[in-house]
């Protein structure tokens, strides 16, 4: 747990900008990516200088900015009624970010925009891995270390591709499970057999929007038998799977970034994912540092020269970090 706070809350301090506007705001720079769990506020000292009301932008590399919506409202955060009283609101959930931006939208008629400002959160582990739109990861797995009552996926994805497949996993008779991204939206799609999956059909579901928007968006999959449940960025459908298709009838493995089956015929083939994969975690397991450790249940597909392809087992291949500054792929937020 962590507190920052740029302003003393007692003696002189405070931010208070030449001109009052709405054109006006507080920047901070917090060194590294954190989990931002709470922000408080005061007027400026010993003033007549306080904000009624803030709207709060966070980014990752201070050049792409996106609004945190309190309360799924964009009127943004109740401010100060006073200089001196501490306005804390908790934030639900929490972001991960380095930078915030307070930008205040009201305050004292009486006086101008004056802040001081306190920061709370905890460090964030992040684990990331960089898919070029050409590889592909396969975790397999020991088919009696599966949930007994239910499958969970969750991951965060960050790109500036509209289209990319995130994750695959098949079962008996060729049916099986694909996530990818559709001209900026999330489709889930279920097919069996070899019917050709449809996001418009009884099969598919559809969550989100301009989801390529260089942004991390999280992604929570859980699947007990044939009930589905599909959340990205805190907004969940939860649907029945056509047919008989229950976790317990599909494959002891899954693809990340691509369709990865050695051995097997691909019957549908999918854009793979260009752009950053986070935290991958699958029933518990951490699916990055599996490839990190060079574990055999993970398979690798890479390219090793241009027009050449290749496997490997563990991450010997594959660009992973457990944190990142910079992406080749992405321009603008990272």
């Amino acid at each position: 747990m962590f507190l920052l706070s740029p302003f003393p809350r007692q003696g002189a301090g405070g931010w208070t900008p030449r001109v009052s506007n709405r054109d006006q705001w507080l920047q901070i720079d917090l060194g590294d990516r954190v989990a931002i769990t709470a922000v408080a506020t005061q007027g400026g000292y010993g003033s007549s200088d306080w904000v009624t009301s803030y709207v709060l932008m966070f980014s990752d590399s201070g050049r792409n900015w996106k609004l945190y919506r309190h309360e799924e409202s964009i009127a943004g955060f109740p401010g100060n009624a006073n200089a001196d009283s501490v306005v804390r609101h908790r934030l639900r959930p929490p972001m991960e970010a380095r930078h915030l931006r307070f930008l205040p939208s009201a305050w004292n008629r009486d006086g101008r925009i004056g802040m001081r400002v306190e920061v709370y959160g905890c460090p964030f582990r992040s684990e990331v891995i960089d898919f070029d739109g050409k590889s592909s990861v396969l975790y397999r797995f020991v088919q009696s270390t599966r949930s007994p009552v239910k499958d969970t996926i969750s991951l965060k994805f960050k790109t500036t591709q509209s289209d990319g497949l995130l994750f695959h996993r098949r079962g008996r008779s060729g049916d099986c499970i694909t996530l990818e991204l559709v001209k900026g939206r999330l489709l889930l799609f279920f097919n069996s057999g070899n019917a050709a999956p449809s996001p418009s059909g009884p099969d598919g579901v559809a969550l989100g929007s301009l989801l390529d928007d260089q942004h991390w968006h999280s992604v929570l999959f859980e699947h007990a038998r044939q009930l589905v449940t599909l959340t990205v960025d805190r907004h969940s459908r939860q649907f029945q799977a056509q047919g008989q298709l229950s976790h317990m009838d599909l494959d002891p493995e899954i693809s990340f970034g691509g369709i990865l089956a050695p051995g097997k015929s691909v019957t549908f083939q999918r854009k793979h994912f260009d752009g950053c994969l986070e935290n991958i975690n699958f029933n518990g397991e951490d699916i990055i540092d599996l490839a990190k450790r060079h574990r055999p249940q993970i398979l690798i597909r890479v390219r090793v020269c241009p027009g050449t392809e290749g496997l490997a087992t563990g991450g010997l291949a594959l660009t992973v970090c457990p944190r990142r500054d910079s992406d080749p792929h992405l321009e603008g937020e990272k």
